[in-house]
C-alpha cells in the first residue's frame, strides 16, 4: 500500500487573546484553503496546563508552578508544500516559548476508491 500525503492537518493550542493573530499568519502563509475556500479553520475552547522549569521563561504563569489556561485548539489543513513555511510563521507569532503543535498526515478521499 502506497500512500502519497499532499496535505496534514496542523493543530495548535493558543491563548484566547492570541488566536486571531495566529489564524490570520498561518492562512496568509497558505494554511487553511479547501477547494476554492481560504481562511478554513476550526476552533474549540480548552484548559491547558503546563509546569515551567527553571530554564522557562514561561508567557504566563510562574517558574515552577503548575498553571490551568483558558486556550483555544486551533487547527487547519495545509498543503505539504506549505507546512514549513506555515510552522515557521506560526512559531513566530505565537506567544508561548514552546508551543504545542501537532502534524498529521490526511489520507485523500481519492484513495479510498
Amino acid at each position: 500500500m502506497n500512500i502519497e500525503i499532499k496535505r496534514v492537518k496542523i493543530f495548535v493550542t493558543i491563548p484566547l487573546e492570541n488566536v486571531e493573530e495566529v489564524r490570520e499568519a498561518i492562512c496568509n502563509e497558505g494554511a487553511g484553503i479547501i477547494g476554492n475556500y481560504s481562511y478554513c479553520t476550526s476552533s474549540t475552547k480548552s484548559i491547558g496546563t503546563f509546569k515551567p522549569n527553571d530554564n522557562a521563561n514561561p508567557y504566563i504563569g510562574k517558574k515552577n508552578n503548575l498553571e490551568f489556561v483558558e486556550e483555544e485548539k486551533l487547527e487547519v489543513i495545509c498543503d505539504i508544500k506549505n507546512v514549513k513555511k506555515v510552522i515557521t510563521k506560526l512559531r513566530e507569532v505565537h506567544p508561548y516559548e514552546e508551543p504545542a503543535i501537532d502534524i498529521v498526515p490526511l489520507i485523500d478521499e481519492d484513495f479510498f476508491n
